[in-house]
């Protein structure tokens, strides 16, 4: 492509962070990322900040290249055929290409009384909303926390480490990515915090009142505070522009990124689904996938063709409090497996994380490019699989 390249990153988190750096490393190409708050938010922290411990955000001049424009603003629909994006304040932005990295949020919660009475955490807005109403419930205040995966656990570990009366209400089965062996070291650090767990066929909630939860087998509990942290859910951009996603709403891709619709649009983090067989929701993936997306779009503008992804797992981290934490590693398929790191050395582990993760930002601003990653042969055996290809013998 001759000339300048003018390419829009939607959305200012991990993964459109790391594409947008990314990006730079060709000097004719513009990128503006687009992003509705001014701050950019360690999500992975937010549940330190409903305890009131971090405050879960960094300057973008910490995180983004100088080269990168930053436009504080909401996306409202990508228009194909225009080639430009309209923004809520007023106004369009241009485009050569976008790389759409909108990112995940709270699901719709279709249980009764959840959307009015409990307090999702997916967002630094909601968890905003949140704080006060700790800051202001007794110490002794019963406070129920509903999802059994990191977030719910997180959540619950930090603030019954503060004292609080924590009860974690898991559904099925708490921590379900989690080997045995790391869920039962997780069991043991919330029973010492005295977390009261409720998980299996009665622990599901079926509705949410002011002051309680309803669970399955008619069983009610007290809470003056219940955080939501169930399901998973992405903005319907996608779905307001007119593009293909999958049942969630993430945006269908080819296994390089690029919709299937418009190889204009490339998609990064939880809002992809590549060959709709999205990955793990992580800042883990999504700064992987942000680089892919970036290495897509330049192999686009090179006149090449882009690679298919291929991204190995190492594990997920979970804080258990401050002072305890695990480390569940995990085969490069993103299968756990029976090794983990738990107590302090999890607790220090997960804390480096956290700071590696906006290192790697901050590094791939400064050198665009650098990011590297450890690929996964397997993921190809997997794909053959759900589209019912007969693998090949050895």
């Amino acid at each position: 492509m001759a000339g300048n390249t003018d390419v829009v990153v939607i959305g200012g988190g991990y993964a459109g962070v790391m594409a947008a750096n990314r990006l730079t490393q060709r000097d004719d190409v513009t990128v503006t990322l687009i992003n509705p708050r001014p701050s950019f938010v360690e999500r992975i922290r937010l549940h330190q900040l409903v305890a009131g411990n971090h405050e879960a955000v960094v300057d973008y001049r910490e995180v983004l290249g100088e080269r990168v424009r930053l436009v504080v603003d909401t996306v409202t629909r990508i228009d194909g055929a225009t080639r430009s994006v309209a923004l809520a304040g007023g106004g369009t932005v241009g485009y050569d290409y976008v790389v759409y990295a909108v990112g995940s949020g709270s699901a719709d919660a279709r249980v009764p009384g959840a959307a009015e009475f409990a307090f999702p955490i997916a967002t630094l807005e909601e968890v905003q909303r949140l704080r006060p109403v700790i800051d202001a419930a007794p110490a002794t205040a019963a406070v129920t926390v509903v999802g059994a995966g990191p977030t719910g656990i997180e959540t619950a570990a930090e603030l019954a480490e503060q004292g609080r009366s924590i009860t974690l209400v898991c559904g099925a089965m708490l921590g379900p990515y989690l080997h045995p062996r790391g869920r039962r070291s997780v069991a043991k650090r919330l029973a010492r915090l005295g977390v009261t767990v409720l998980e299996g066929a009665e622990a599901t909630v079926t509705a949410v009142t002011r002051d309680a939860v309803q669970l399955t087998g008619g069983h009610t509990l007290s809470s003056a505070v219940t955080i939501w942290t169930a399901g998973f859910g992405v903005p319907d951009l996608a779905t307001r522009s007119g593009l293909s996603t999958d049942a969630t709403g993430r945006l269908l891709t080819d296994e390089t990124l690029t919709s299937v619709d418009d190889a204009r649009i490339v998609a990064a983090g939880d809002a992809a689904a590549p060959s709709d067989l999205p990955f793990r929701m992580s800042c883990q993936s999504a700064t992987r996938i942000g680089a892919h997306a970036a290495d897509t779009v330049l192999a686009w503008i090179a006149g090449e063709h882009p690679e298919p992804i291929n991204l190995g797992f190492f594990g997920q981290c979970i804080s258990l409090g401050r002072r305890a934490g695990i480390f569940q590693f995990a085969d490069k398929n993103d299968t756990a497996n029976r090794y983990y790191v738990g107590g302090r050395p999890g607790a220090k582990l997960k804390e480096f994380v956290c700071k590696h993760t906006v290192e790697h930002l901050a590094e791939e601003a400064r050198k665009p490019g650098s990011l590297t990653w450890v690929p996964d042969d397997k993921r190809r055996e997997l794909l053959q699989v759900t589209r019912g290809e007969t693998l090949p013998t050895s």
